[in-house]
């Protein structure tokens, strides 16, 4: 599956999103396996922090001048949020540019695989939790939310920009897996 996905993500022409008054950001789509299945991480945000309250997403945040590119803000504020060290991540690729509908930010998201089990440590100030979702959930369409574009699982609610980069994987994902039947 791994390389698989690494496939389906070099195949493609990555869709950029720029613009004068959007702040750039980026993520990072954590991929693992744990006992034969595939899972994705995903955090909680907390209360405190300045924007996206409580809401569910791939750790990440906005680009800082010093950052070498979008890549480095991602991994950079992996490990800033939940301890996940750089050299710890695998990149599989990219996907396409998310505007945000209500922060004016444009999010690059990376995919990338990591080790299972690890020590996170979630940055209190920023995030409430860490937790995981199996691949399999994701891609049955049975759990998905056409009318509220949203995934819930075990209490934890997923939409806005984090459900539209997953339906963004899961869709090539579906696509790939389509198309060698």
């Amino acid at each position: 599956m791994k390389q698989q996905i690494e496939r389906i993500l070099a195949g493609r022409k990555k869709r950029k999103i720029g613009g004068e008054n959007l702040k750039a950001s980026a993520v990072l789509i954590p991929l693992f396996c744990k006992q034969g299945q595939y899972h994705l991480l995903f955090t909680e945000r907390s209360d405190t922090v300045d924007s996206h309250k409580g809401q569910v997403c791939f750790p990440g945040g906005k680009y800082e001048a010093f950052d070498s590119s979008l890549l480095q803000t991602a991994l950079r504020e992996t490990e800033e949020e939940i301890s996940l060290r750089a050299e710890d991540v695998e990149i599989l690729g990219e996907l396409d540019d998310i505007p945000t509908l209500t922060s004016d930010y444009v999010i690059s998201p990376f995919v990338g695989f990591i080790p299972h089990p690890y020590p996170f440590r979630a940055d209190s100030k920023e995030i409430r939790e860490i937790f995981s979702v199996p691949l399999s959930f994701l891609t049955d369409e049975a759990n998905f939310r056409e009318d509220f574009y949203s995934y819930q699982y075990e209490g934890h609610l997923i939409w806005g920009a984090t459900a539209r980069i997953l339906r963004q994987f899961i869709d090539l994902l579906k696509s790939e897996s389509g198309a060698r039947q």
